[in-house]
């Protein structure tokens, strides 16, 4: 079975942006298509643990732009992470 021809083919870069996108969800920044956002810490820590899973064991293999991709959504998505824990923890 193919998949439908408006479905980019898999490559690092999209990988890496799916799981930085699963952050953004899970940290309720923005509604997936399917659901509504849902405010999950466990998950998006998860999600950005395997970035840097992915960091880690891609070392060596990526290119110079996948590479500068990894460590600006590890960036971006830890800071994420930080400013929406302290937005909601209480004072």
């Amino acid at each position: 079975m193919c998949p439908p021809a408006d479905l980019k083919k898999m490559d690092l870069t999209t990988f890496f942006l799916s799981i930085s996108s699963t952050v953004y969800m899970r940290l309720g920044m923005f509604d997936a298509p399917s659901e509504p956002s849902q405010l999950d810490f466990d998950l998006a820590r998860q999600s950005i643990d395997l970035l840097e899973l992915l960091q880690e064991k891609t070392q060596g293999n990526r290119t110079s732009e996948e590479d500068h991709l990894l460590q600006q959504l590890l960036f971006e998505t830890r800071m994420k992470f930080i400013e929406k824990e302290r937005e909601l923890k209480p004072k």
